[in-house]
C-alpha cells in the first residue's frame, strides 16, 4: 500500500515534531507530506528539518493561512501526481493518535473512504469540555438529518481516501474553506456511491497550542449543511 499522510499545519511548532515521531513509530511504512500555511511561529522550518532528516517526509509551503480545504486539496494533488494509492488526513496537534492509523489502513483496501470516527460504537473523546462535546455531537446529528446520511461522524478529520475516489470527485468547486470541508467531502463521497467505513478511534484534545475552532468556522459549517440539505430536498432527482 503506497500511503501518503497529509498533515496541514499552522502554528504547530509545539506539536509537530512529536506528532511526526509518533506517526513513524506506529506506521513506519507510510510517507508524510506536511502542508504549512506560512506559520509565523517557525513550524515551516521545523518541517524542513524533519524532511531533511527523514526521506519519508516532504514539505509543501503555502504563502499564507488559506483554510483547511485548500491545504488538503493541495496535498491530494501532490500525492496523486506522485502515484500514492491511499491519502490520509491527519491533524498535527496530536489529537489523532498514530496508533489508531493501522486500524484505518487495515480496512482501506476494501473501501473508498475510511473515517476514524468518534461517534460510532467504540469511539470516544478525551479532555473535551462538555460544550465542545455537545457541539460536535449535535452538529453531526444535524448534518446526518439534513443530508440523509448514515455516516455518524461527518465532521471527522481523521480519514483515509483512495486516490481513485478523489480523482472522481469535483474538488475544484468545493464551497467550504474550514472544517465544514469534511462534511462536504463526505457528502460528495456519498453522492459518488463510494464505499464508506467508520472505524472507532479515541480523539484526544491537544495539549499545546490553540485550537483553530472558532465561531466563524462553526457558523460556516452550519450554513453549509443547511444549504446542502435544502438543495437535497428541493432539487429534483435526475
Amino acid at each position: 500500500m503506497k500511503t501518503l499522510v497529509i498533515m496541514p499545519t499552522y502554528n504547530e511548532a509545539l506539536n509537530l515534531e512529536h506528532s511526526v515521531g509518533e506517526l513513524f513509530a506506529h506506521n513506519p511504512g507510510v510517507n508524510l507530506l506536511i502542508v504549512d500555511d506560512g506559520s509565523p511561529d517557525g513550524t515551516g522550518q521545523i518541517a524542513e528539518n524533519l524532511a531533511n532528516s527523514d526521506e519519508r517526509t516532504s514539505v509543501l509551503h503555502r504563502k499564507e493561512k488559506a483554510g483547511l480545504a485548500g491545504a488538503y486539496k493541495a496535498g491530494f494533488a501532490w500525492g496523486i501526481e506522485r502515484g500514492f494509492e491511499f491519502l490520509v488526513e491527519m491533524d498535527a496537534d496530536g489529537s489523532h493518535r498514530a496508533e489508531d492509523l493501522p486500524k484505518l489502513l487495515a480496512v482501506a483496501p476494501s473501501h473508498d473512504l475510511v473515517i476514524g470516527s468518534r461517534w460510532t460504537k467504540g469511539g470516544k473523546v478525551e479532555n473535551w469540555p462538555w460544550h465542545r462535546m455537545m457541539l460536535s455531537r449535535w452538529g453531526n446529528v444535524y448534518a446526518q438529518f439534513m443530508l440523509a446520511s448514515s455516516t455518524r461522524d461527518m465532521t471527522a478529520g481523521y480519514r483515509v481516501y483512495k486516490a481513485e475516489l478523489l480523482s472522481r470527485l469535483d474538488l475544484e468547486h468545493l464551497s467550504a474553506r474550514g472544517y465544514s470541508f469534511q462534511v462536504e467531502m463526505t457528502r460528495k463521497s456519498e453522492q459518488a456511491e463510494a464505499s464508506i467505513k467508520e472505524v472507532p478511534i479515541t480523539f484526544i484534545e491537544r495539549e499545546h497550542g490553540v485550537s483553530k475552532m472558532s465561531r466563524s468556522i462553526v457558523l460556516e459549517a452550519m450554513l453549509l449543511v443547511t444549504k446542502l440539505g435544502l438543495q437535497r430536498i428541493f432539487t429534483p432527482s435526475k
